[in-house]
């Protein structure tokens, strides 16, 4: 994938340590996208409710991305700067000589449960919500590190030190130790609006503040591309490496959601939903990080398989592809049109999108299809899927809904390349669906890159111009309605004990 950009123009360049594998992007001041390589990695799941990755492989990846792209990119002596995203909360242990202390846990992994309740027990909900801007559950990392030490014992002794996937790399990039405040927020370990790491938390649970690396603003420069990694890429030694923030902070800030109104939505195979804030919402079940830019938090609420779900519809229902799972939807929707005004319940099954053995909130939570029928069709079941996605999201962002007015949603990544999804979102949202033709979690961390050598000015016009340019899909009278009765019937099932892991109380 490449762009044409102007001899001359500045290049910045993202690596982002994602959930499906690395990629290194060039991106020019125009926020257009001029290579992109990615590099995948798997995901392990030996037990249901796991989900992990090797840390050697994000570094490994991220830096094979990095040459790959440098092959990629006319103008390699462009590139002014280098800007660090990732998954997040994902959290890997490590020893005294910087190696893995066995598999990194992903965000989706759900084991520590036990450990999340006793977070929440020992210091309050309402406290730790204050403090953190989190309430605790297995989805973050603190719990992650608390199940570590009670249940492998000498893996945690043998650890130094906790990092995130772009950490990982950030260290073999720059020789630096560090994390960012956006990555430390997902611990549970790290003052929310003091910026730093909490010690009477860290007390509270018994951790040395040791096994924690220093926490950099995420617009702060780390450090100069280290002289052994610029060789192997082909780059020169000592260009400026920052920071950067959490995926979907860059996407926040690369979807230009820097005040209060728009959400982002980073739509990939899990889909984060974000909103910019000068104080923190005060309903625990908005959570919060460090926005990039100083003064601002981004509010955070999420589904863990959205695009997720999509793909699974389409390799295991029988599509071909993405796209016609799309058109068959479509047909439906038009043929629904059609035929008048529709029953809302009985018109297509409802779909729950839940296939990641739970949520972030809800580690009980299952997928399911209700109401199915041998009226029925592949057509019904492709609206169905699409249609649960849309209200999955509601759903979620009810409680951020209830703080403040959500005035559209900006949707980037996978998930915003089928019209038909964007249309059902507006439908079921009520509000305008812009789609931005980008990948703002990449262009986010570009150009935060580009404000730290000196471009904030061009970057900030940058992510504007991409917004204005973006199509806007509206809502449809006619579907909202259909959509307020359906969104009423899928957050009865959803908390339906039918739908939840039968071991759960």
């Amino acid at each position: 994938m490449s762009a044409a950009s102007s001899p001359g123009t500045p290049l910045l360049v993202a690596i982002d340590v994602g959930t499906g594998g690395a990629r290194a992007v060039a991106v020019d001041l125009e926020s257009r996208v001029v290579a992109e390589v990615r590099r995948p990695y798997p995901t392990h799941i030996p037990r249901p409710g796991w989900a992990e990755q090797d840390p050697r492989d994000w570094e490994a990846r991220a830096v094979e991305a990095l040459a790959g792209l440098v092959r990629r990119v006319p103008r390699p002596a462009a590139v002014a700067g280098i800007g660090l995203t990732g998954q997040c909360p994902t959290i890997a242990a490590f020893d005294g000589r910087g190696r893995p202390v066995g598999r990194g846990m992903l965000y989706r992994d759900n084991r520590a449960v036990a450990e999340a309740a006793a977070m929440r027990e020992r210091i309050g909900v309402q406290e730790l919500h204050r403090r953190t801007g989190h309430v605790a559950e297995a989805f973050h990392a603190g719990p992650k590190i608390l199940w570590l030490r009670a249940n492998d014992r000498q893996a945690f002794d043998a650890t130094r030190c906790f990092l995130q996937p772009r950490d990982v790399v950030l260290r073999r990039l720059t020789g630096r130790v560090a994390t960012d405040q956006s990555h430390a927020n997902a611990t549970l370990f790290f003052d929310l609006r003091a910026r730093s790491w909490a010690p009477d938390l860290l007390a509270a649970f018994d951790l040395d503040p040791a096994l924690f690396p220093e926490a950099l603003a995420p617009w702060a420069l780390a450090g100069g591309l280290e002289p052994a990694v610029a060789g192997k890429v082909g780059l020169a030694a000592g260009i400026p490496v920052v920071a950067g923030a959490g995926d979907s902070q860059c996407a926040a800030f690369g979807a230009g959601v820097v005040d209060p109104g728009p959400v982002s939505e980073m739509a990939g195979s899990s889909s984060c939903l974000n909103s910019a804030v000068t104080d923190p919402v005060e309903d625990p079940r908005v959570t919060h990080y460090s926005h990039v830019l100083p003064d601002r938090y981004t509010t955070e609420l999420g589904v863990n398989t959205t695009g997720a779900a999509v793909e699974w519809a389409v390799r295991r229902l029988g599509f071909g592809g993405f796209a016609e799972l799309a058109e068959q939807a479509q047909r439906f929707r038009r043929r629904a049109w059609r035929g008048g005004d529709p029953d809302p319940v009985e018109m297509a099954p409802l779909f729950l999108p839940y296939l990641g053995d739970g949520e972030r909130d809800d580690p009980t939570v299952r997928a399911a299809f209700l109401g199915l029928s041998d009226r029925h069709d592949r057509p019904a079941l492709a609206w169905a899927v699409l249609e649960g996605v849309a209200q999955a999201l509601r759903a979620t962002l009810a409680p951020l809904r209830a703080a403040g007015p959500v005035l559209g949603l900006r949707v980037a990544g996978g998930g915003g390349r089928l019209p038909i999804l964007a249309q059902l979102k507006a439908d079921t949202l009520g509000v305008p669906v812009t789609r931005l033709q980008a990948d703002t979690a990449a262009t986010g961390a570009a150009l935060l890159a580009a404000g730290a050598v000196g471009l904030a000015p061009q970057a900030r016009a940058a992510i504007g111009a991409l917004v204005r340019k973006a199509p806007i899909v509206r809502p449809t009278a006619r579907w909202t309605e259909v959509a307020e009765t359906r969104a009423a019937w899928f957050e009865r099932v959803r908390h339906d004990p039918a739908v939840h892991d039968w071991r759960s109380p």
